[in-house]
């Protein structure tokens, strides 16, 4: 019973730490996209609730986030707010699709230099999101005192939560950092932002609870133009950035996520976030990182950082509003240092020259535009670099026999990366009359594979030579126009494979 009490303390307390860095993020999020700072809060209580209950990674944190913020802010310039509401429950629908789909496995396939790259870009976003802090109210870069006392207060934080726990364990650092700095700060009188100078730009960290709120927009085709691709844009952004989160949560824990159900989970806060009137949210890597490293790594520590939020808007927002932000960007520069993968450094050396751009490339796109971009650009990339090495690998061997004929054993895969050089390697004008190509240690994966056998077919044929195919998978020899009647079939060597039709 002990045991389970203190599991219960941990997690409870490593979500109040949460609470605390999620509240100006929330605020600072709700500004950049243009919508009340409420909006950003109640999406963190909806939203962190849901996903921690019926999420499918216990641990992780999802809530109101900067990825999405900034494609939300388009949209509210142009076309107002309550499009944005409905954007946000079309980005749920969608989430709910590719949970009921279990689309999520995908994210399987997304190659450890994107994974790197992806860890990296979001470290460099975290920190860049923090320099505005060491910048005054018009926009230029504190001096003299006013920038060693937010200096102070930063490198203090980070040193407590660093050295707090050699000592104990008790509480998490994190957590024990921001009350004495805040309690300091107080006591010294030091002239530094609060939580409450972000809120106060465009409202109050207190209010009521957002009711119930139909997007008010006209039910037309117009209208639905309008947010699809929006909700397109965020549903894609929202589910990649959450299930690589919970992708890397999951190697912190040793233990594994279903991505799935937390497409369904998302989806639906996310649906019922957009009718309230917020503006929705996905996980977050900083907060995540923050309450798995305070040992919240069930789930209710997420439950507890939404109930906290909550608390902190209908009664405690006096309290949370005397938070320094320069304690806050203490501990969010304690998470750059513990996301960023700095054993990359010596990894690049090792890694093959592709590898190590694909890195580069997903770390640079991440930070100029979005995980999104930088991620499937990574992919892209990696799936490129994949057909094109495979592509040299197709190799013919060829055997002049006794009799005079000619076989070509073929080594290799047979794809449409490589048909051509598959096609450039017979010594057609040479040839004998009579050719066999050996497909035994090969293997035609598409249709642009059969379309090369079929098409040096007929490169043979107006020769007047024939041609004769050996070991060619069923499904393959059914594909084959041209070339089908030249298939030796061998029931017992013939190999078993399927031949994909999609290019």
């Amino acid at each position: 019973m002990s045991t389970q009490w203190q599991n219960h303390k941990i997690n409870i307390l490593a979500g109040i730490t949460v609470a605390m860095a999620l509240v100006p993020e929330a605020l600072a999020f709700a500004i950049v996209a243009g919508v009340h700072p409420m909006a950003g809060l109640f999406a963190v209580v909806i939203v962190a609730f849901i996903t921690s209950v019926f999420g499918g990674r216990p641990g992780m944190v999802s809530a109101a986030a900067g990825s999405l913020a900034v494609v939300m802010t388009a949209l509210v310039v142009q076309h107002g707010v309550e499009y944005l509401f409905a954007a946000v429950i079309g980005m749920g629908v969608i989430q709910l699709v590719i949970g009921w789909q279990k689309w999520g496995r995908f994210i399987r396939m997304v190659p450890a230099p994107v994974m790197l790259g992806f860890v990296n870009g979001l470290a460099l976003i975290i920190f860049m999101a923090q320099l505005p802090a060491f910048k005054d109210g018009s926009g230029n870069w504190l001096q003299g005192v006013a920038l060693w006392q937010l200096l102070a207060v930063v490198g203090l934080t980070m040193a407590i939560i660093y050295l707090l726990p050699r000592l104990t364990k008790a509480i998490p650092s994190a957590l024990a950092a921001i009350v004495v700095m805040s309690v300091a700060v107080a006591l010294l009188g030091w002239d530094l932002r609060t939580v409450g100078d972000i809120a106060s730009i465009e409202g109050s960290v207190s209010g009521l609870l957002s009711g119930f709120h139909i997007p008010m927009i006209p039910l037309t085709l117009e209208s639905l133009w309008i947010i699809a691709p929006y909700s397109l844009i965020l549903a894609i952004i929202g589910t990649v950035e959450s299930l690589l989160t919970m992708t890397l949560i999951d190697d912190i824990t040793q233990s594994r996520g279903q991505g799935n159900r937390e497409c369904v989970a998302l989806g639906s806060a996310n649906v019922i976030a957009g009718m309230f009137g917020t503006m929705g949210g996905c996980a977050l890597i900083g907060q995540s990182m923050i309450n798995t490293k305070s040992g919240g790594t069930g789930r209710l520590s997420g439950i507890t950082a939404a109930l906290v939020v909550l608390l902190f808007i209908l009664v405690l927002s006096d309290w949370i509003e005397q938070i320094p932000i320069a304690a806050l960007v203490g501990l969010m520069f304690f998470v750059v240092i513990a996301t960023f993968e700095w054993s990359s450094m010596n990894i690049l050396r090792g890694m093959s020259k592709a590898d190590a751009a694909i890195v580069i490339i997903v770390t640079a796109l991440t930070v100029m535009f979005d995980l999104a971009i930088g991620v499937i650009a990574g992919v892209i990339i990696a799936a490129l670099v994949f057909a094109w090495q495979h592509a040299q690998k197709v190799m013919l061997e060829r055997r002049l026999q006794p009799d005079g004929q000619v076989i070509y054993q073929v080594h290799g895969p047979l794809f449409f990366a490589s048909a051509q050089h598959f096609s450039d390697q017979f010594d057609m004008d040479n040839d004998p009359e009579c050719v066999k190509i050996d497909f035994k240690y090969s293997r035609v994966y598409d249709h642009s594979g059969v379309e090369a056998i079929d098409k040096l077919t007929e490169r043979y044929h107006a020769q007047g030579k024939k041609l004769i195919l050996k070991h060619l998978s069923p499904e393959c020899q059914a594909l084959l126009t041209q070339a089908k009647d030249l298939v030796e079939v061998n029931l017992s060597e013939d190999p078993h494979y399927h031949v994909s039709l999609n290019q």
